[in-house]
């Protein structure tokens, strides 16, 4: 049990360890909080806060070539193979959640590591609230960093909003990417006339007021369902990253994943692709796996991954790690 010092009261965090870097974001959270229960209610409150934000973020974007985002994203390259293969983690973490695989990647390839402009990890003044309204901003993220980077054919290896966005940048440059790799992915999360998304819309309006309400409860909530089994330390590392993104952000994003449907796109996607799905992941039904396979342009393969949660590469990483290696050996 660790007892934070926030401002004028104290809050006690049981069950998850937190570092120098999540103080300091719980400490801004714990200001939300001090000063009033929720977020403000006022829309003209609100629209002005985030023109402001958004001004910002355009300022910090403005004549920023592709290498200066590769220093704003945190973009590292290791390795000692030849062939490129790209890590692009899920919402709620920051490229820190590949830490267990990439030991098992790099003597065979080089990896890419970066993080979406979401991450807490990334400084939020270089969040630009207009070019994240949609995916096509991630995606865009990426081509940048491919550009940059000289990378005109890569593997790509995305994990839930970054598998829908990897599945918008196949469709966008299939020349780009020799394999996609998605993990708890899927097209669309809302329930819909014979698809089956997971979450019905009330559901989603609800994890909505909760993280307005009360950012820090809901973390403390959310982590250890998401992560789905007993691991205290995949659940201390998961409300890491969660408290590192700022709150407004973390609930901006979250709406937008929510509300974005990619199975249109799914048919032209011709690059050969692999979906993880694991048996019991209370964010995707294992059906979504099958409507993928039914519904992607390109040649598709399904690994049912034994494990439970929507994040193995934190909870069972030796699960996940020979599955990896094999769908980027198959063409």
């Amino acid at each position: 049990m660790i007892q934070i010092k926030l401002r004028s009261f104290d809050l006690v965090l049981s069950g998850c360890s937190l570092g120098r870097q999540v103080r300091t974001r719980v400490e801004v959270v714990g200001t939300h909080m001090r000063k009033s229960s929720k977020w403000s209610t006022d829309p003209d409150a609100e629209r002005q806060r985030e023109d402001l934000d958004w001004k910002k973020g355009e300022e910090a974007m403005v004549n920023k070539g592709g290498h200066e985002l590769l220093e704003i994203l945190n973009v590292r390259v290791i390795g000692e193979g030849d062939k490129p293969v790209v890590l692009s983690h899920g919402l709620g973490t920051d490229q820190s959640a590949w830490q267990r695989m990439v030991p098992y990647l790099t003597r065979d390839y080089r990896v890419v590591l970066y993080d979406l402009a979401c991450a807490g990890s990334v400084d939020p003044d270089h969040f630009d609230f207009q070019r994240y309204a949609t995916l096509d901003g991630f995606v865009d993220d990426l081509f940048d960093i491919l550009d940059a980077l000289g990378i005109e054919s890569c593997a790509f290896i995305g994990h839930s909003i970054s598998a829908m966005a990897g599945i918008l940048a196949a469709a966008r440059r299939p020349q780009q990417f020799s394999k996609l790799v998605l993990l708890g992915a899927s097209p669309r999360y809302i329930n819909d006339t014979d698809y089956d998304g997971g979450f019905e819309g009330d559901d989603l309006e609800a994890v909505y007021e909760a993280m307005h309400e009360n950012y820090y409860d809901w973390v403390m909530g959310f982590a250890p369902r998401l992560v789905g089994v007993d691991m205290p330390e995949a659940v201390q590392e998961f409300c890491r990253t969660l408290f590192n993104m700022r709150p407004d952000i973390s609930l901006f994003v979250t709406r937008m994943v929510a509300r974005s449907d990619v199975r249109g796109i799914l048919g032209m996607v011709s690059t050969p692709c692999c979906i993880i799905q694991g048996v019991k992941d209370s964010s995707v039904p294992i059906s979504v796996a099958a409507y993928f396979e039914a519904h992607l342009g390109g040649r598709t393969t399904v690994e049912l991954l034994q494990a439970e949660g929507h994040l193995p590469h934190l909870s069972a990483p030796a699960v996940l790690a020979p599955i990896l290696r094999r769908a980027l050996s198959q063409p």
